[in-house]
């Protein structure tokens, strides 16, 4: 595999599988909300219910996690695991690329499918045997965050704030801030009854109120973002009756196509267990690009 092809991919997947496990902390989904009795969120205001969904959704540690994703002609991808947050995001998923050029991209590297695992200072990616071949046959990708953070400028930096700072409870929260909150109704989500609340939020105003970025950080970031062509973008989730996200669902118009996120949860207190893969078998990704992804023995 040619070293710019290799470097391509090794960025391509250091975004990708940050997206899919940020994505897939944005909302929850219980498994336990079946029951034909328990609080309803009927009577009280769009804005209450939400802060009783977020409240309640925080106190949860873990839960099964499955979700996709799409970015115009860019990607598409399916993510299925479990997750935990109780100290930090940890976890595990199965990522699959199932379109656009990140598939034809991740196909010429070995393989369409790969393990990604969250430890609350960095994620690893389990690549293919292809992959590995040209790294002296190690398997796995480290990405630091604090690594992540120096890619990119301030869209980098919220990159790393994200991931170390995200909860399953997120798409709550960007309601809550928007002050842009309306109730559509009650449906089913996988057979459960939820209310559906809907809105739209400024995602630069909402970087600004959620993380933890300096003035120079978010003003990059503000940059990156008006040149990527994301301005709004609008946040659905559906609440069962125990207070509890059944649904979620993000969509943006980019330069490069229409975003959209969707994500279940079910499961809750799942035991979640992640260690950080040998390092025998691992490769730092800092030193992939400072090799410019020329593959060594070592």
């Amino acid at each position: 595999m040619k070293s710019r092809t290799v470097r391509r991919v090794t960025l391509s997947v250091a975004v990708m599988t940050a997206l899919a496990g940020v994505a897939a902390c944005g909302s929850e989904d219980s498994g336990k909300g079946d029951k034909a009795v328990g609080r309803s969120v009927t009577h009280v205001s769009p804005l209450a219910a939400l802060r009783s969904a977020e409240k309640s959704t925080d106190k949860a540690e873990s839960a099964k996690v499955r979700s996709s994703t799409s970015i115009g002609d860019t990607m598409s991808m399916t993510a299925n695991g479990a997750l935990a947050w109780g100290d930090g995001l940890k976890g595990n998923l199965t990522i699959t690329y199932t379109g656009g050029k990140m598939a034809d991209a991740m196909r010429q590297a070995g393989s369409t499918s790969m393990e990604a695992r969250y430890l609350p200072d960095a994620y690893y990616a389990k690549m293919s045997e292809k992959f590995a071949q040209q790294f002296g046959g190690k398997h796995w990708i480290k990405y630091a965050y604090d690594d992540l953070a120096k890619l990119g400028g301030g869209s980098g930096a919220y990159l790393k704030d994200q991931m170390q700072n995200t909860t399953p409870n997120q798409s709550v929260k960007l309601l809550l801030a928007s002050g842009d909150v309306k109730k559509v109704g009650q449906e089913k989500v996988s057979g459960v009854d939820a209310t559906h609340y809907s809105g739209t939020v400024n995602v630069a105003d909402l970087a600004d109120k959620n993380s933890n970025l300096t003035a120079d950080q978010l003003a990059g970031l503000k940059k990156q973002l008006s040149q990527a062509g994301v301005t709004t973008e609008t946040v659905d989730i559906w609440v069962n009756d125990q207070d509890l996200l059944v649904k979620k669902v993000e969509k943006a118009d980019m330069a490069t196509g229409a975003m959209t996120s969707t994500a279940y949860y079910s499961d809750y207190g799942v035991k979640v267990s992640a260690e950080e893969p040998p390092a025998a078998d691992t490769k730092d990704f800092k030193e992939l690009m400072k090799s410019g992804g020329t593959g060594t023995s070592s």
